[in-house]
């Protein structure tokens, strides 16, 4: 342990279980020193959240519902009424109806469509105004995306669309608020064994994939992801903003697979 984080404070939001990216990322910022607060929805979550919380310390849970203003500005208040100030903001929220992750991104509805956008990427925005208004000496904002943001992955389909819009916000958010020091940046691991990587039809066979063909052999690792953050959210991090920081084993460096996982005859 260096104590990269210590004296920092931030809000995880999005931890579902011990599987989460989320805890990943708390993980390694509690071991380097960081004070933590989470926000979680619903008491169900709340049950897994809170022995997790402890774990590492913590005894600050906040129930959010990223939809709602009134649920934000109650958390947020309370992070003021405890802290004052914070350092972070760990964003881990997606959504989309599971039964439209699977088959033809042309069949996406209208509905799902405006709910994706609004929880996976508006989101993020709703609470990085909030977050940089308890910043004044600057920190880091930090969310998830994924690389089918930019190119196609089968099944994804509007969540693509969402993580585009995602990264863009990233780019916007990072040059609104680069002159009061905040730094805005996205981490983008490949897929992972997580909740929400699971509602995506053909997902075990997608971590196959990219696990034999990326360059390194392997999938993302939840220590690798919170090494990442840490290093992003650490004085480390000072001049890194706006940034799309791939996790994923080199996979997208890929034009095509690994020949030997190319199927039929190699011509030598």
């Amino acid at each position: 342990m260096a104590e990269l984080m210590k004296g920092k404070r931030g809000l995880v939001m999005g931890v579902a279980n011990d599987r989460s990216i989320a805890w990943g990322i708390a993980k390694a910022m509690a071991a380097e020193g960081a004070e933590l607060a989470f926000s979680y929805q619903g008491e169900a979550f709340g049950k897994r959240v809170l022995p997790l919380a402890q774990s590492l310390g913590s005894d600050f849970i906040v129930d959010v519902d990223v939809m709602n203003d009134d649920s934000l500005d109650a958390c947020f208040g309370a992070l003021k009424d405890r802290w004052g100030t914070m350092d972070f903001l760990v964003h881990a929220i997606a959504y989309s109806d599971k039964n439209e992750l699977t088959g033809r991104f042309i069949n996406t509805t209208r509905g799902n469509f405006t709910n994706s956008l609004a929880i996976s990427c508006f989101s993020f925005i709703d609470v990085a105004r909030r977050a940089a208004e308890m910043m004044p000496d600057g920190g880091t904002l930090l969310t998830l995306t994924y690389g089918g943001s930019n190119r196609v992955t089968p099944n994804y389909n509007v969540m693509g669309v969402a993580k585009a819009a995602l990264e863009s916000s990233v780019r916007y958010l990072a040059n609104d608020l680069g002159p009061q020091k905040v730094r805005v940046n996205a981490i983008s691991p490949g897929p992972m064994k997580t909740l929400a990587g699971a509602a995506i039809g053909g997902a075990r066979a997608t971590y196959r994939h990219t696990e034999q063909n990326a360059p390194l052999r392997s999938n993302a690792t939840l220590e690798s992801v919170g090494g990442t953050a840490v290093y992003l959210a650490s004085d480390y991090g000072a001049f890194t903003t706006g940034e799309i920081i791939r996790v994923d084993g080199g996979f997208h460096v890929l034009g095509m697979p690994q020949q030997d996982n190319l199927g039929g005859a190699v011509e030598k």
